[in-house]
């Protein structure tokens, strides 16, 4: 068995955790809202159409914030097509994804259902086809109490009180080439800035997200974010990065180091921001918001077909990955590299929720359930809160195809405001078991209230509504705490989450 040590200590604090890291994103994409978490009809569906056993199985994973409606979607999308009386809201075509939107859901309804799963809402405006008119409008129309037009429009589409949403995106992937009104990032910074300044002399106590590079794989990647933030850095508050990885050659060694890339993607762009403010003499600190997250690689050949045989279909069935057990691992380690960079990561949206490249998954007609992915997420969320812990960690490595001295062993630990150590790790190894030794001399007297792990002995194991358990966390090892000295067993290949109580 391999060996492997942390040392912790209360005073090494990286920053407070922000709980929008464990935030998850809607887009009108595939089977995520109609098919989804809207299904009038179903056995489970309320008296406005959603879904119960799917918004059970949300706020179950605890998702903080949820983006929404988009997404290469929203830049194609007029807002004031989803408010007003349903029978007379437009069919639209959406040249995102070559299907047809309804907008039979809307701001209204899904308002309502976000505050049913005890979430909030990250809003994207259209920075596409539309603009910073558009943009001021519509914070209006949510966040004004009353007295001008569009919010007095709202409240006569029935909602008194404003929606107060507090965090939104100004566009989506304004980079890519397959984007709805792609812009150099000179224009989309000038149109991110008159944005920023319009919908905060509306709002002042909004935050705002500007579209950073789409994927670190870009040839404008990093320019784009020095030539964007020199033209918008005053007004906004967060830059985005968007990140999605496959294991399509079958390497599962070096798909399971992908979270190394996304370590380096989330400190190059800190340091670029952080560039900008220095050549503004600014002390202002810009962070990220990684709201585009997740593996995404099974349902690429699936969607052609789809899209092939339906276009312009209503609801099809987009973008539905089965995951199976090494996603999940991998999940484990983007999450446990947000924590690692809490200082600047303040917001991350797995994407997204339900169906489409999602932790849920249903059937129309039928059931719901929990996909591998889901677990890794769900207890970040609900154990993961308080202060990153900066550990100290001695670790066997590996070399892959990308990258060199991988760590089998990839962990770090939160420390709660009860005085609570939770530490998170995936066990990389293929093969052998890992025991790890954890120094935890600094917390005083803690005891082990749980070990739990997520593993199963073929990586290609899945979920499905027939198996919904097949891939599941379960009670491991619980280790033996001596003296302030803390070691256990980390399976081989595994996700694991050991929670250490103040006695």
């Amino acid at each position: 068995m391999k060996t492997a040590k942390m040392t912790l200590d209360r005073d090494y604090a990286i920053a407070t955790i922000d709980k929008r890291i464990y935030g998850s994103f809607i887009e009108h994409l595939g089977r995520a809202v109609y098919g989804g978490i809207y299904e009038p009809g179903h056995p489970t569906a309320d008296g406005n159409g959603f879904r119960r056993d799917v918004a059970e199985l949300v706020r179950k994973l605890g998702v903080p914030v949820i983006r929404y409606p988009g997404g290469n979607f929203v830049s194609g999308f007029n807002w004031e097509d989803s408010v007003g009386p349903r029978d007379q809201r437009p069919r639209r075509l959406d040249l995102a994804w070559f299907t047809t939107e309804t907008n039979e859901i809307g701001l209204h309804e899904f308002a309502d259902w976000i505050a049913q799963v005890d979430s909030e809402m990250m809003y994207a405006v259209n920075l596409g086809t539309r603009g910073p008119d558009a943009a001021r409008n519509l914070v209006e129309y949510t966040n004004h109490p009353s007295g001008s037009y569009w919010s007095d429009l709202r409240i006569r589409n029935g909602a008194k009180d404003p929606f107060g949403i507090k965090l939104w995106c100004l566009g989506n992937e304004m980079d890519g080439p397959w984007q709805i009104g792609q812009k150099t990032a000179t224009e989309y910074g000038r149109v991110a800035n008159e944005a920023a300044k319009l919908m905060k002399w509306v709002d002042p106590s909004i935050e705002l997200v500007a579209c950073g590079s789409s994927s670190r794989d870009m040839k404008t990647y990093g320019a784009w974010e020095y030539q964007m933030l020199s033209e918008c850095f005053d007004e906004i508050d967060y830059v985005s990065l968007h990140r999605y990885y496959g294991n399509q050659a079958g390497d599962t060694p070096a798909f399971l180091a992908r979270s190394v890339e996304l370590d380096f993607f989330v400190r190059e762009v800190s340091a670029i921001c952080d560039a900008v403010g220095a050549q503004r003499h600014s002390r202002k600190k810009i962070n990220l918001s990684c709201d585009e997250w997740n593996v995404w690689y099974h349902s690429n050949q699936q969607d052609k077909e789809v899209l092939k045989r339906d276009k312009w279909g209503r609801a099809l069935p987009l973008l539905e990955d089965v995951y199976n057990f090494e996603d999940a691992l991998l999940v484990g380690s983007i999450l446990i590299t947000f924590l690692r960079n809490a200082d600047r990561v303040k917001i991350a949206c797995m994407a997204q929720l339900v169906n489409v490249i999602a932790p849920i998954m249903t059937r129309t007609g039928g059931g719901v359930w929990a996909q591998t992915i889901f677990w890794p997420l769900m207890q970040a969320s609900r154990y993961g809160r308080g202060t990153a812990l900066r550990p100290l960690v001695e670790s066997p490595v590996y070399d892959c195809k990308d990258f060199d001295a991988v760590p089998l062993l990839d962990t770090t630990a939160t420390l709660g405001d009860d005085g609570s150590v939770t530490i998170f790790a995936v066990n990389r190894d293929m093969r052998e078991d890992i025991e790890l030794s954890v120094d935890l001399r600094a917390f005083g007297s803690l005891r082990v209230a749980e070990h739990s792990v997520l593993h199963h002995d073929d990586v290609k194991a899945v979920n499905t509504e027939a198996a919904p358990d097949t891939v599941k966390p379960a009670a491991g090892e619980p280790g033996v705490m001596d003296g302030g000295r803390y070691t256990v067993r980390m399976p081989s290949l595994s996700w694991n989450v050991v929670r250490l109580m103040k006695v």
